[in-house]
């Protein structure tokens, strides 16, 4: 198992950017899929984007690609989701998430597929 604590949310006006991290803690960390969801109010949980544990492999969802990067440093532990062009839509929990699955683009947008949670961090985009 995989311990996840995410950090870095906060109130941002649209078209400004923010950085989330997720500390990771746990010796198997480095062998998993870390992706990052939201969940707006009323919402269902969306996928956002996802990495592979050797960080050769990235998907995004179509509503953030070319303004979100995820990234991954494995010594530390730790992996971020730089967010730029920040529109309110985006307002939402953010949520870090691990799997031990072995890679494989399509299923990393599943919840399910995920057996590590962090707590989630509240991103507020103000228009």
């Amino acid at each position: 198992q995989v311990q996840l604590v995410e950090s870095g949310g906060g109130l941002v006006q649209a078209g400004g950017s923010l950085r989330l991290s997720c500390a990771a803690s746990g010796r198997t960390f480095s062998r998993n899929v870390m992706g990052w969801f939201r969940q707006a109010p009323g919402k269902e949980r969306e996928f956002v984007a996802a990495m592979s544990w050797s960080g050769g492999s990235t998907n995004y969802a179509d509503s953030v690609k070319g303004r979100f990067t995820i990234s991954r440093d494995t010594a530390k532990n730790t992996v971020s989701l730089q967010m730029n062009s920040l529109k309110p839509e985006d307002t939402a929990v953010y949520y870090c998430a691990a799997s031990s699955r072995p890679w494989i683009r399509s299923w990393t947008v599943l919840p399910n597929e995920y057996h590590s949670w962090g707590q989630g961090t509240q991103v507020t985009v103000s228009s």
